[in-house]
């Protein structure tokens, strides 16, 4: 196990009913003037933002809501929140929705704070972030865990480009989280939120770190239970139960916990983020895309990983290494194949692209040469077009 600091100082305040506690928490963290943000119409069909102006008017909290967050969240939205939000006076960010909502309210956050500078600059590292402002969640999607992570993505439509950033300052001081808000999802973005979870654990869980007992274990306990609860949801999307495992388990996932004391990969979500920035699919869509492949270029390197696999998430033991391990990742797939996501470029809905297309999107995904991808195996430009190229079809 390597050396590791860990710090998850967000509040979760979970179960039913528990949004309307909202307004007590913004005035426990400081709140005093509130930017409420949200997606597309479900949020407003389904009576949340009423309910939460509500609470919100009840307590005497000045609020401003702005909707129309897209997935993939967009820095020129951001953009524009920021300057609604210095405009009103806002003190404190309340995301209403999932991982592209509360994303967004971390970056409208940071540029409030930083008003002098551009947001894009955070991203691309040209800033360093110093300094920010609070922000909440109130959570209608179990899938990215932005509720309880470090990270925030944002696309620059503009240059095509999809970036995360990673700081403490992303940590939102509390998060809500009722299971029953997750109904109205359709199967598609419940399915979307199951791979999630389940990426966001095994880009930590495929390590070349050794001698990392407890948290191995903790991840695969999460990936059997999210397996286990991904197939009644997919089914039942009312099931309470189900869904309240899912919902812990995509916190859980990107906390920090599932990686502890390990080096990790997270090289499927670079491939991915490439495909959402230049097609604008979904994220958990194009992850499922590009999970198979990656397996498949890279598990020779460690093989003994994918064995263990096998065995602690799918109970699969074969007599042989090669075997086990083929019969492991097509299990994976399988189970993608089966909340009906995509496992390659065809089914993602773009067709399959020229080889021009896929060296350029490999060239991206490595800033054109400045980095590698991957910690499980370290990826070039050359080594990302492979794995592009199997997904191709």
């Amino acid at each position: 196990m390597k050396n590791f600091t860990f710090y998850s100082p967000t509040e979760i305040i979970f179960g039913k009913d528990s949004e309307l506690q909202v307004a007590d928490e913004i005035i426990k963290h400081g709140g005093t003037r509130v930017m409420v943000l949200y997606g597309g119409g479900s949020a407003v069909r389904s009576g949340l933002i009423a309910k939460v102006e509500q609470t919100l008017k009840k307590a005497g909290l000045p609020f401003l809501t702005v909707g129309g967050v897209q997935p993939n969240p967009r820095v020129s939205f951001a953009r524009d929140a920021v300057a609604k939000a210095i405009a009103f006076g806002a003190d404190f960010f309340l995301g209403v929705g999932g991982g592209s909502v509360i994303d967004t309210a971390k970056a409208v956050a940071h540029g409030v704070a930083n008003p002098d500078t551009d947001l894009w600059l955070f991203w691309t590292r040209e800033k360093e972030l110093t300094k920010s402002m609070p922000v909440g969640a109130v959570l209608t999607i179990s899938a990215a865990g932005s509720e309880t992570s470090d990270s925030a993505v944002l696309t620059n439509m503009e240059l095509g480009v999809k970036r995360g950033l990673n700081t403490p300052f992303n940590r939102p001081r509390f998060a809500i989280m009722n299971p029953e808000l997750t109904y109205s999802l359709p199967p598609f973005q419940v399915s979307c939120g199951i791979v999630d979870i389940m990426m966001h654990t095994l880009d930590r869980y495929f390590t070349p770190t050794e001698g990392n007992e407890i948290t191995d274990e903790i991840a695969e306990s999460l990936l059997r239970v999210v397996i286990k609860n991904g197939r009644i949801a997919h089914e039942n999307p009312h099931d309470y139960d189900a869904m309240s495992e899912l919902m812990w388990c995509g916190s859980l996932s990107h906390n920090g916990l599932t990686g502890l004391g390990a080096v990790t990969d997270f090289a499927p979500h670079q491939l991915g983020h490439e495909l959402s920035a230049r097609f604008d699919v979904a994220h958990g869509a194009s992850l499922s895309t590009v999970w198979g492949s990656w397996a498949a270029y890279c598990w020779r390197d460690k093989p003994e990983r994918f064995v263990r696999f096998a065995d602690k998430v799918w109970g699969i033991r074969k007599s042989g290494t090669e075997e086990t391990v083929k019969a492991a990742i097509a299990q994976m797939v399988s189970y993608f194949a089966s909340l009906q996501m995509p496992t390659c470029f065809t089914q993602l809905g773009i067709g399959a692209q020229s080889d021009d297309v896929l060296r350029q999107l490999a060239d991206s995904c490595v800033f054109h040469g400045k980095r590698t991808i991957g910690g499980f195996k370290k990826l070039d430009g050359k080594d990302v077009y492979e794995i592009y190229k199997k997904a191709n079809y």
